[in-house]
C-alpha cells in the first residue's frame, strides 16, 4: 500500500460563518471532530493543519491520534497553510509517496470515497486525483504524488493548489464524488448540510 499522509486544512477563520467552523456541533460531536473520525477510518496518517482559534480547537481533538500542526501564519491565506503542511510532511514522513489533501467544509464525504481516491493513487506515475462533483466542478479532495511536493511547498498567501494542476492537467484523473462534495462558507449551508448529514443516519 502507498504510503500517504492526509493533510487535513482547518486553520481559517470562518470569517462568512460567523463563528469558528471547526467547533461547530456536528452529530453528537464537533465538526472537526468529525472530519478527523472519518480521515482515520483509512488507516492513512492524518495531520490537521490549524491556525485560527487553535487554542479552542486543540483541547477538543488532541484525543484523537493524528499530528496537529499549528500555522501562525495562517492569515495569509490557503497557500500559506498547505505550503506550510507539505514542509511537515516532508520533514516527518521523508518516505511519504504523495499527500491527500482535504478541507474541513466538506463534511458529507465519507471514509469510503476517500479510500476509493487512495486506492486509485498508483505511486511513481506523477499522478494528480483531482474529485468532480456532480455538477462538474473539481477540485479538492485532491491527491498529489511527492513529485508535486517542491511547487506545493512553494505556495504563497491565498493562492491554492489549482494553478499546479492546471500546469500539470496531462497527469490528472477525475474521481467522481458526485453530491457529497458539497462544501459550507455560511451558516445557511452549514445548517442544510447538516440535515442532509443528519438525514442518511
Amino acid at each position: 500500500m502507498a504510503k500517504i499522509p492526509i493533510l487535513l486544512l482547518a486553520a481559517g477563520a470562518s470569517s462568512r460563518m460567523g463563528q469558528s467552523k471547526q467547533l461547530l456541533p456536528w452529530g453528537n460531536q464537533t465538526l472537526i471532530g468529525h472530519q478527523i473520525q472519518t480521515l482515520l477510518k483509512t488507516d492513512h496518517p492524518v495531520h490537521v493543519v490549524l491556525g485560527s482559534n487553535s487554542n479552542l480547537v486543540i483541547p477538543v481533538i488532541e484525543k484523537f491520534p493524528g499530528t496537529i500542526f499549528i500555522n501562525t501564519d495562517w492569515e495569509s491565506g490557503m497557500g500559506s497553510s498547505i505550503s506550510f503542511g507539505i514542509r511537515q510532511i516532508i520533514q516527518k514522513f521523508p518516505e511519504a509517496d504523495g499527500v491527500l489533501i482535504t478541507l474541513l467544509d466538506q463534511p458529507l464525504i465519507t471514509t469510503s470515497y476517500f479510500q476509493k481516491m487512495l486506492g486509485a493513487f498508483q505511486s511513481g506515475l506523477q499522478q494528480i486525483l483531482v474529485s468532480r462533483s456532480a455538477s462538474g466542478w473539481t477540485g479538492v479532495p485532491v491527491l498529489f504524488d511527492k513529485c508535486y511536493f517542491k511547487e506545493l511547498a512553494e505556495l504563497r498567501n491565498e493562492e491554492g493548489a489549482k494553478k499546479i494542476v492546471k500546469r500539470h492537467e496531462e497527469k490528472v484523473i477525475l474521481v467522481d464524488g458526485d453530491e457529497l462534495l458539497e462544501d459550507m462558507d455560511t451558516f445557511q449551508n452549514y445548517q442544510q448540510l447538516l440535515e442532509k448529514y443528519l438525514y442518511h443516519l
